[in-house]
């Protein structure tokens, strides 16, 4: 989906206690680049390439990122698995399958949630993801205190190494606090919530005219009426636009009533 909006505020796009995503032994350019946009949607910036295939940079893999390829030119190269976590305080390995090991198990909502834990308590995170034919070695699992498995079809559960971090990401993305109760919901450019006074300045001005048409009758119904009225309209979480537009819609209704009465 197109979307880009440069002018806007990166989310997260420097926050050091992100979870860094670590490709161990990545085979294709495509996946690795299609990886890194993922990341970016979802705030993500810490890439870890552990002995990709081929030279880099790669050029496919840029190509294939498609405004992501900052992450691309910043990303860390290793040698082994256990260099590219040194620094790395919990580590989560994400697999298509259960392992001949005792760990935990985790999809990616319950992995977002002790990721944002940890972010919150100062302590650094990295999500390995495996070869895009075999996934992780068993060698490289253990090296996790969890793993983090994609519930899915279980007769074909296998899912693309881009499309892995693209559903960690968007999990870790929704799990972030600063997101909850529906922030930064807003889509128009420009817009704001409405504030109380606007809200209550729209009801001021539908029941003046609900009043002089008739409608708020009989007088002991009026108060039960209003309340439902202004339900409608709480919940419906409106912006200042909306507000406005709201009420250009009763000026226009009252000023076409007032002009085919005055046309009788």
């Amino acid at each position: 989906m197109a979307g880009t909006d440069r002018s806007r505020r990166a989310v997260a796009a420097a926050d050091p206690l992100a979870p860094a995503i670590v490709l161990v032994e990545p085979q294709l350019g495509e996946n690795i680049g299609a990886a890194a946009r993922a990341m970016l949607n979802f705030g993500l910036t810490d890439l870890r390439l552990v002995a990709p295939r081929g030279d880099w940079p790669d050029q496919k893999a840029i190509n294939t990122a498609s405004g992501a390829e900052a992450v691309l030119h910043e990303a860390g190269l290793f040698p082994t698995t256990e260099a590219a976590i040194g620094d790395i305080r919990h580590v989560f390995a994400t697999t298509a399958r259960v392992r001949d090991m005792v760990k935990p198990v985790l999809t990616p909502r319950a992995a977002a949630r002790k990721l944002h834990d940890w972010r919150a308590a100062g302590e650094r995170s990295a999500l390995l993801f495996g070869r895009e034919k075999s996934g992780l070695h068993n060698d490289d699992a253990a090296r996790a205190e969890a793993l983090v498995i994609v519930p899915a079809n279980p007769a074909y559960s296998s899912i693309n190494l881009a499309q892995a971090v693209l559903l960690i990401g968007y999990e870790w993305f929704q799990a972030d606090p600063a997101l909850e109760d529906g922030a930064d919901r807003l889509t128009r450019k420009g817009a704001q919530a409405a504030t109380q006074r606007e809200i209550q300045d729209l009801f001021d001005h539908l029941e003046a005219e609900l009043d002089a048409c008739g409608f708020l009758y009989p007088p002991d119904k009026r108060p039960r009426m209003v309340r439902n009225i202004r339900n409608i309209f709480t919940r419906a979480d409106l912006t200042d636009q909306e507000v406005r537009t709201l009420r250009g819609i009763v000026v226009g209704l009252t000023g076409r009533r007032a002009g085919e009465a005055g046309d009788e």
